[in-house]
């Protein structure tokens, strides 16, 4: 047990230390802009500590640390073997997780997020959970909104080059050099007083948002998508 005790804690810090390279000589090399409808909200919140919360899909999950740097933000991590990885990345730049289930945002992540959000922590979250289905967003974000009264800005983005990963979603990492693009949506809020029955309505609007900006950023490349369709 000792063996893989140490072992671990050595694949663990090999991973943060991985993750430090990439933001500092790939993601840095790579040329990016930024535009949309939420982009001025986006700043004007973030450099004011005004909370919100930021939705993207599964496949973008690599750079948007990166992206995010630093400002404080707080993330709802996989409470699985392999999540563990994710929060010593995220916690190695600045944020702060919360682990929770692996497909849906659990009531207890829910209020530890909340609790952060409160101190001012932006939440980013994945909208389609760690296992999917891809593109099919669930209500995190949406419950979010409704209990803290923080907009909901739905973003993407593109790259020009990137490899992809064999996954459920087909994660992907820009190459070196490679331009990216970033889309923020228009931003949202869910009064508190919505129904269960409402935020179902909420939830598809963010779905066919972050869909919209998927869209622009990779006609944007000249593709429907990041699979090249």
């Amino acid at each position: 047990m000792g063996v893989n005790s140490a072992g671990r804690r050595i694949s663990l810090w090999l991973v943060t230390v991985l993750y430090s390279l990439l933001s500092r000589l790939l993601f840095a090399s790579c040329r990016v802009s930024i535009e949309g409808e939420g982009l001025d909200t986006f700043e004007k919140r973030v450099a004011k500590n005004e909370p919100l919360i930021a939705a993207f899909w599964h496949y973008g999950v690599i750079f948007f640390p990166y992206l995010t740097r630093g400002s404080k933000w707080t993330a709802m991590v996989s409470a699985s073997e392999d999540g563990e990885y994710i929060s010593r990345i995220l916690e190695s730049i600045g944020y702060q997780t919360v682990r929770g289930s692996s497909n849906r945002l659990g009531v207890s992540a829910l209020k530890k997020i909340i609790t952060l959000m409160r101190k001012g922590y932006n939440a980013g979250i994945v909208a389609d959970g760690s296992q999917g289905p891809a593109r099919q967003a669930q209500s995190g974000p949406v419950l979010l909104s409704a209990r803290t009264g923080c907009p909901v800005i739905p973003m993407s983005w593109s790259a020009s080059a990137y490899w992809t990963f064999k996954s459920w979603d087909r994660t992907i990492l820009p190459k070196p050099f490679a331009r990216i693009f970033v889309c923020f949506g228009p931003p949202f809020y869910v009064p508190k007083e919505t129904k269960k029955e409402a935020i179902e309505t909420y939830r598809r609007r963010l779905e066919d948002q972050l869909d919209e900006t998927y869209r622009t950023v990779w006609r944007r490349m000249g593709k429907e998508g990041h699979l090249g369709t």
